[in-house]
């Protein structure tokens, strides 16, 4: 039954580099361990509609079994990140909808932030111009942003008569820029500035707009070629100790620090390192 078990989930493990989206574009490096997406409805800032919110939580969710892909970048074409819910095929829609279809509607959106949060792989996100509503939470989801100086985030969930509690933005947001920042852009709607995100810790840098996407990739492309197990672990211990005591993360990192120790990676680097040479990882 064991090794039933095991095969099964072996089974599950599949190369994802040859998705094809129907909402968005996705497009691999030559070797198949960095992804990108691309919200590409530029004509409209990249908003997102239903089926684009289903679609990005199924691919982040199917990436926990991808044998390939050891990164993410999320971008927008046309110089812009993300509008947010398309008003016209969201917001009128959702005015319309019962007590059960919203409640299904807003368990899916904070779905999506689930699975960027638990898929293994980093995600980097390169921020251009507007990155707004459910587009800021992408952005604040990754675990990674890039900016430019034209960069505009804004939660703007009041501005259409909604709570900033939206998609786990009262958990997320204080975390990364502090509870009065985030409590102020929550409360307000307004736009974060490019410099504001970067002093706040929002954008761990910023780039020229021509920069921004290359800079991701190359950032990427660092992760996808270190120690892929590892990184994994981190995101985990990342995400799962926001809820322990310091005690009890400390046992958490102690065990996750044992099992990587068994990888090959670490052996790898050990050999590397006697015979002065820069370790060639493999993620295993």
């Amino acid at each position: 039954m064991e090794q039933q078990t095991v095969h099964t989930m072996a089974h599950h493990k599949r190369p994802c580099a040859a998705y094809e989206a129907r909402n968005f574009l996705w497009e691999t490096s030559e070797d198949g361990k960095v992804a990108t997406i691309t919200l590409n409805r530029p004509e409209r800032k990249n908003p997102l509609t239903f089926d684009s919110y289903a679609e990005l939580r199924d691919l982040f969710r199917s990436l926990v079994y991808a044998t390939d892909i050891k990164c993410v970048v999320v971008t927008g074409a046309g110089g812009n990140f993300c509008s947010g819910g398309d008003v016209h095929e969201i917001i009128g829609p959702l005015t319309r909808m019962s007590m059960p279809e919203l409640l299904d509607f807003t368990r899916m959106t904070g779905d999506l932030v689930k699975a960027m949060r638990a898929c293994p792989q980093p995600i980097v996100s390169a921020v251009d111009g507007i990155c707004a509503g459910a587009g800021a939470m992408i952005a604040l989801a990754s675990d990674m942003r890039l900016g430019t100086a034209q960069a505009k985030t804004a939660f703007l969930f009041t501005r259409v008569g909604l709570a900033g509690a939206d998609m786990g933005a009262c958990t997320l947001l204080p975390r990364m820029i502090g509870q009065g920042r985030a409590s102020e852009l929550l409360y307000t709607g307004r736009s974060m500035s490019a410099d504001e995100g970067l002093a706040w810790g929002f954008f761990n840098s910023l780039k020229e707009p021509g920069e921004v996407l290359a800079e991701a990739h190359k950032l990427a492309r660092q992760l996808a070629d270190g120690p892929t197990f590892a990184h994994g672990m981190t995101k985990k211990l990342l995400h799962q100790e926001w809820n322990m005591g310091v005690d009890e993360a400390i046992e958490a990192e102690a065990e996750a620090q044992a099992i990587c120790m068994q990888t090959r990676d670490f052996v790898r680097a050990y050999d590397a390192f006697v015979a002065k040479q820069k370790p060639v990882f493999q993620g295993d």
